[in-house]
């Protein structure tokens, strides 16, 4: 039952009072199993996290994959100032000249804006060079692991369509009780409402109202890959003609092993605008679906960046005075 579980749980966890009891009914199994091999899974740290996952956009952040070209004597040094900032989620060492490799976001009343704190790394970590890349265009963000080696090896990508919301101080209390992992209880959400006086109905309306409007991509369990099994993830990057990039990529994000697949900028020192991010068993089982993703597309400029160390990974808390004291303690220093 576990690999059942974990993709059950992955794809997208029941937002109601007894959630367990709902993952249970589908897999033909009981409540009380499901939360002893869910508080298991969690010891052994093959699952992560179980919270909401946010648009880090809709929400007001500004954000940005970066890369850093650092000397190998200063990686670690390098890599334990970056992972100081709050904003930073994801911060991997890759195969590459640019070895440095993290996610940036900045809260929506940074008084120092992306830029100037992506330049203030750059100085802090002594880089000797970095490039700023954008998402300018979305094909695909959806992180599922296939534990029960029954996926189909390519999936249609939906084109969601969403109502515009403004968020309310309630919403903005809602959204810090839903990026927290839940505890592995039969009533989960239990100590958000009963903090925010709010019954669950009223509770997972709000919630409803965060998904419906986009602002909440959808609320699941995040694996820990390597312990999952899933001992490989390459960056693939494409040097794309601008007039085939929206093709490709959507191309490309209907691979079930691509999680995440965008257009970015390129730069005469960075060729590559489409970023494809894929995750397998064994390396191999990556070299093997690149190749046929350049085969597909047609594509002979391109590049495989492997993670060899994970600095940090972790989801991005919102509205956290960290990200103020952050700047704060940045301008104190000078």
């Amino acid at each position: 039952m576990q690999n059942e579980l974990l993709y059950e749980m992955q794809n997208a966890f029941p937002m109601t009072q007894r959630p367990f009891k709902v993952v249970a009914d589908k897999l033909g199994s009981t409540e009380e199993e499901v939360l002893a091999l869910v508080q298991q899974l969690k010891e052994e740290k093959i699952i992560r996290q179980t919270s909401a996952i946010f648009d880090t956009k809709r929400l007001g952040y500004k954000s940005s994959l970066v890369a850093f070209k650092v000397d190998e004597e200063k990686i670690d040094e390098a890599a334990a100032i970056i992972n100081r900032h709050p904003g930073v989620s994801h911060n991997y060492l890759r195969n590459h000249d640019y070895n440095i490799w993290f996610t940036m976001a900045v809260a929506p009343d940074s008084k120092l804006g992306l830029e100037k704190t992506i330049d203030i790394l750059k100085e802090q970590t002594g880089a000797e060079d970095g490039i700023v890349l954008p998402t300018l265009k979305m094909f695909k963000i959806s992180v599922k692991m296939d534990t029960t080696g029954k996926r189909a090896k390519k999936e249609k990508v939906k084109k969601l369509a969403h109502k515009e919301i403004e968020l309310s101080p309630q919403h903005i209390a809602v959204i810090k009780e839903l990026q927290k992992d839940i505890s592995v209880t039969q009533e989960p959400f239990r100590e958000a409402t009963e903090k925010l006086g709010l019954d669950h109905d009223a509770f997972f309306a709000i919630a409803d109202e965060l998904k419906e409007s986009g602002v909440m991509r959808r609320f699941a369990t995040i694996l820990n890959h390597r312990k999952a099994g899933f001992g490989a993830n390459a960056m693939s990057v494409w040097s794309v003609p601008e007039e085939k990039g929206e093709e490709i990529g959507r191309q490309m994000a209907e691979f079930s092993a691509v999680s995440h697949c965008y257009l970015r900028p390129s730069y005469p020192n960075w060729p590559y605008n489409l970023f494809a991010m894929i995750h397998g068993k064994s390396q191999e089982e990556c070299d093997s679906l690149i190749e046929e993703m350049a085969k597909e597309s047609g594509l002979t400029e391109y590049g495989k960046l492997y993670s060899t160390v994970e600095f940090k990974k972790q989801r991005l808390v919102y509205f956290d005075d960290a990200f103020k004291e952050w700047e704060m303690q940045v301008a104190s220093s000078k």
